[in-house]
């Protein structure tokens, strides 16, 4: 077989182009970049809808856009396709990185989770009870489930923005934390903001649940082959009245840890059909070379779990195009329509900035100090009290999650906007705070670092 030219064959223009994309696939896994993108998205969002061209904003959201097959249509804004369609993925991810932690993380086994367990909790009771303080009044007490989120990208964003002196262990901390609030996040989701729920769509939810265990059951590993059962789960969750993105969640806790089973390794196989695609052993014939091809791609494939693949496939796209959309489209807040004096909107923002600014690093680091003073845990090696401070600084920083419930909290636009600006008050006074207290920590490490 001839031989394929070396690279330093290649066109110019090839190899340029070839650097290129190596870089930028580099760029788009740093998660600094994906936490500024969001910021820029939000920022956006925010000068747009309170310009001259706010109207043309206000109206983007709610075309229309019709997906029909045949005499069925289904029509819903644009709004509602990014908030309820596309961040099923989002959701996606969050239940494959659970997944994930629960396998082989820091939700392994309950001595190690202990910690950020008990922190998360305390992360989510301290910042709620900072809100109903504020806001006890019928009206705007469903809004106290907002600042008790942390947005994940957004926190180790800032994080990493740090350097590389932080320790390890306090961005497992961290991430440990997030996760865990997640956790809370998706079952007040399923428990407090899903009333009224229609039990017939359940049947449909299940149906596209036992899809996936027989593909499952088949040893299909193709992420394509479960595009399908995923709408049948979010089409009955749908019908109940549960939030549909919830679906993403049962898919990613479905998503297999390790790889489909194959009557030889896939590095074998990769060895193998390489050696015999070397060799000359397979036929010039296309049809004859198609069959180890195929091989080749299965194995390529099965080399990673599936929980992991699909993760790293669908990252790039959930951090540079859904989470700075769903950005985009909800954290435009209208300042100059916002009644602060009526309806006690003003305790609305007022209850979830301080709740992320303070309740957040209030909550995370006196349970972590009672679970270690009660010999209950202790901190990771490498941690100190100033990273468990930092860890709490950057927990407030709630951003996506916190805009997304209070979508579901409020029916009401004034109270929603008022919830949405102390969101942004918050995440973003929380960010800067984290910011400037690391670069405080940072420069203790480096000052014992010195000999």
């Amino acid at each position: 077989m001839h031989r394929r030219p070396l690279r330093t064959d290649l066109p110019r223009t090839q190899q340029l182009a070839q650097r290129a994309f190596a870089t930028l696939e580099r760029f788009l896994h740093i998660e600094s970049v994906s936490g500024i993108t969001l910021l820029i998205a939000a920022a956006a969002a925010l000068i747009w809808a309170n310009s001259p061209l706010a109207y043309g904003y206000h109206a983007l959201w709610h075309l229309p856009v019709l997906i029909g097959i045949g005499d069925f249509a289904f029509s819903q804004s644009l709004h509602f396709w990014i908030n309820d369609g596309l961040m099923t993925v989002f959701f996606l991810l969050v239940g494959m990185e659970i997944r994930r932690e629960i396998h082989e993380g820091a939700l392994s086994n309950l001595q190690q989770a202990s910690l950020p367990i008990a922190a998360a909790l305390g992360g989510v009771i301290v910042p709620a009870l900072i809100y109903v303080g504020f806001n006890g009044a019928p009206a705007r007490l469903p809004g106290w489930a907002i600042p008790t989120a942390t947005d994940i990208a957004f926190a180790v964003g800032v994080l990493a923005l740090l350097g590389r002196s932080i320790p390890v262990n306090i961005r497992v901390f961290l991430l440990a934390l997030a996760i865990i609030d997640d956790v809370i996040a998706v079952l007040v989701i399923a428990f407090v903001y899903s009333g009224g729920l229609s039990y017939g769509g359940f049947g449909i939810a299940g149906a596209g649940i036992l899809m996936i265990l027989a593909l499952q059951r088949a040893g299909i590993g193709s992420a394509y082959a479960y595009v399908l059962p995923g709408a049948v789960i979010w089409a009955g969750l749908w019908m109940t009245g549960a939030h549909p993105t919830l679906a993403g969640v049962v898919l990613g806790l479905m998503t297999p840890v390790v790889a489909t089973a194959m009557r030889e390794h896939p590095v074998d196989v990769v060895s193998r059909v390489a050696t015999e695609l070397r060799s000359g052993e397979v036929s010039k014939d296309p049809h004859e070379v198609a069959k180890p091809l195929r091989q080749l791609r299965l194995a390529n494939r099965e080399l990673l779990p599936p929980v992991v693949r699909v993760q790293m496939a669908l990252h790039p796209w959930v951090a540079y195009g859904v989470m700075p959309l769903f950005a985009l489209a909800n954290a435009g807040v209208s300042l100059g329509g916002i009644d602060l004096t009526a309806g006690g909107a003003h305790l609305v923002t007022i209850g979830i900035a301080l709740a992320l600014i303070a309740g957040k690093p209030i909550g995370v680091i006196s349970a972590t100090w009672l679970m270690v003073r009660m010999g209950w845990g202790r901190l990771p090696p490498g941690a100190s009290w100033a990273g468990i401070c930092l860890v709490g600084l950057l927990a407030g920083i709630g951003f996506t999650m916190s805009i997304f419930v209070a979508m579901l909290a409020f029916a009401d636009e004034n109270l929603l906007g008022a919830a949405k600006l102390g969101v942004l008050i918050g995440s973003v006074v929380a960010a800067c705070l984290g910011l400037c207290w690391g670069a405080v920590y940072t420069r203790r490490l480096k000052a014992h670092a010195r000999p």
